[in-house]
């Protein structure tokens, strides 16, 4: 059996968070190091190292982080807009080997991001 991911062990209890949301598909918590005033992980419980492992049967697991960031976003209050994005592999910026969406509001983000 393998280790358990960062991600798994804040699901289950092992390291504390700051949750926002929890459901029987996925969590969603503060990150710990915030690049606007909000930012949120929304982390599926399913343990999917990156964007480049998904298989057919995730995509509705897919969907659903995006319907709970936007149920996040509105109570949240970021009615003026805010981002989502998905980091993959070393260049992707991806810290953590378990798939989490980032959402990030709550003031102007500018584009390029990178």
């Amino acid at each position: 059996m393998s280790e358990k991911t960062l991600f798994q062990k804040i699901a289950d209890g092992d390291i504390p968070s700051d949750m926002v949301y929890e459901d029987d598909q996925c969590i969603a918590f503060r990150d710990i190091q915030p690049q606007a005033p909000v930012h949120i992980l929304i982390v599926p419980r399913k343990p999917i190292p990156s964007l480049r492992d998904l298989v057919e049967e995730d995509k509705e697991l897919m969907g659903h982080l995006f319907l709970c960031a936007a149920r996040i976003a509105e109570e949240e209050g970021l009615s003026d807009g805010y981002r989502t994005v998905f980091n993959c592999g070393e260049h992707g910026q991806q810290t953590v080997p378990h798939v989490h969406l980032h959402l990030i509001g709550g003031r102007q983000l500018r584009w390029p991001p990178g």
